[in-house]
């Protein structure tokens, strides 16, 4: 079992140097990931947008705040940590150049020596995706399976040709090539029917979003949902054993001392022996790589929410290779 954690790219812990302390220290905790997020601009309104984890449907914070460059923080990341693995979670993959993605990830994977992973979505916003000049909104999981195509194939062809509804290149040297032999892993994000599928054909692994109301995936939805991956490996001609299976949800330990907060206890939010028997439920549905979000924007909660997990709860738990 693995365990990372997503790290703050916007809000008052989105600073480069906040971000590379708390990367730091989960690889002196031994964690195995950290990840960063991803938007470009934030539109002043998001009128025809649904955010689709949070009850109201807005993007907690607004959207006057600072947001840190994914990629460029990976680089950072790179350079500050030596073992522990550096992910998007995830990168808009509609937003970029599929070859300047490529390249950008191969290089950051040269800098890493190999610990890249791309978490990949199609994004929500379409305000961002009219800002940006990105390809048409409603064609968006069409262009990302596009563009996931081509930039795995960057990664492992050379030269490069690709002809797509959305894309066409032909006969260029895409180089570097990643530190990782087969090229970057892509962690499929999203729930939704259709990233099941694209998890399915095109996944290394599904990386959905999890206990963020209306988006729960309890359990027994995260089980049907991977019957739904496994059904599209196998009508691709794929192993849908080699597809890991990830869960990103908010997660807090709270301290022996504090009291439980009235009500019905959300999942992955109590003592040391509820969280470790929360990670075992997932774990007995196929989950083998945990991403965990902060529940308070507080750089010393953070950090202490790290080690209580680290401490009492990873302890109890086997580890396997995910």
């Amino acid at each position: 079992m693995k365990f990372g954690f997503a790290l703050p790219g916007r809000g008052p812990l989105a600073r480069p140097d906040l971000v590379i302390r708390l990367a730091e220290r989960a690889e002196a905790l031994r964690y195995d990931s950290v990840f960063v997020t991803d938007h470009v601009v934030l539109p002043v309104s998001m009128a025809g947008s649904r955010y689709p984890y949070s009850p109201t449907g807005r993007l907690a914070g607004g959207a006057a705040q600072d947001y840190l460059e994914p990629l460029a923080m990976l680089g950072a990341l790179a350079h500050a940590t030596r073992r522990i693995r550096l992910g998007t979670s995830v990168l808009v993959v509609p937003y970029r150049n599929p070859l300047v993605t490529a390249k950008t990830l191969a290089t950051i994977d040269q800098l890493s020596r190999g610990r890249v992973i791309l978490g990949a979505g199609v994004g929500w916003l379409r305000e961002e995706f009219e800002a940006l000049g990105a390809p048409p909104f409603e064609a968006r999981g069409a262009v990302t399976d596009e563009y996931l195509r081509l930039m795995r194939l960057c990664w492992t062809a050379d030269p490069v040709t690709f002809e797509g509804r959305h894309y066409t290149v032909r006969d260029v040297h895409a180089l570097p090539k990643p530190a990782q032999r087969g090229g970057i892993p892509i962690w499929v994000g999203g729930h939704t029917d259709a990233a099941c599928r694209r998890a399915g054909t095109l996944g290394d692994a599904w990386h959905p979003i999890g206990l963020r109301a209306p988006a729960l995936l309890l359990p027994d939805e995260y089980a049907e949902k991977v019957k739904r991956i496994h059904h599209a490996a196998l009508a691709a001609g794929r192993d849908p054993r080699a597809i890991t299976l990830t869960l990103r949800c908010p997660m807090q330990v709270r301290s022996p001392r504090a009291k439980a907060a009235a009500g019905e206890r959300p999942l992955f939010q109590g003592t040391a022996a509820e969280v470790t028997e929360d990670v075992r439920r997932y774990a007995a549905v196929g989950v083998s790589h945990f991403v965990f979000d902060p529940t308070v924007p507080d750089l010393r909660a953070v950090l202490a929410n790290m080690e209580r997990f680290a401490e009492a709860v990873r302890a109890r738990l086997p580890r396997r290779r995910a």
